[in-house]
């Protein structure tokens, strides 16, 4: 089953549950994920229905707006806010894919290291930048930046 047939499935199933606060949280990630479907027809692609792969990106884009938001909340000392956007993150990250161990993004950041022949701080958007490709939606990209700062050592 795909993953936007799940959040159908779900909402159904939230709204016969009369369950207010999923039901919200599943029509804005509906919606983000519909408004992508139009932009990539808008585009010239011919799928209408999103990849699994595009719709867990939407669903890390917008748990990285909770996760930011609920920061920013936190600093201005707004924790009913705070509280409700930890909420949806936690919502949220039961559809995302587990994220993988550190040493797993470690053995891929080499491997983009040794593929882009990075050796150096000027050479830190390459090796970024194959890492991501090879890490995209299962990882952090803070956690992958890191990693390959502390490998290149800068």
């Amino acid at each position: 089953m795909s993953l936007q047939s799940q959040l159908s499935l779900d909402l159904v199933n939230a709204l016969k549950a009369g369950k207010s606060f999923e039901t919200g949280v599943i029509r804005l990630l509906t919606a983000a994920m519909h408004n992508r479907e139009i932009e990539k027809r808008s585009r010239g692609g011919k799928d209408k229905q999103l990849t699994d792969e595009e719709a867990v990106e939407i669903l890390t884009k917008e748990a990285k707006k909770r996760k930011e938001a609920f920061e920013i909340y936190s600093k201005a000392g707004r924790g009913d806010l705070a509280e409700k956007e930890a909420a949806e993150l936690a919502f949220i990250k039961n559809y995302l894919p587990e994220p993988i161990s550190l040493k797993a993004v470690e053995k891929a950041v080499i491997e983009a290291i040794k593929k882009t022949g990075a050796k150096e701080a000027k050479d830190f958007g390459k090796a970024m930048g194959e890492a991501m490709k090879a890490l995209k939606g299962k990882a952090d990209a803070g956690a992958v930046s890191e990693t390959v700062k502390k490998i290149l050592g800068v």
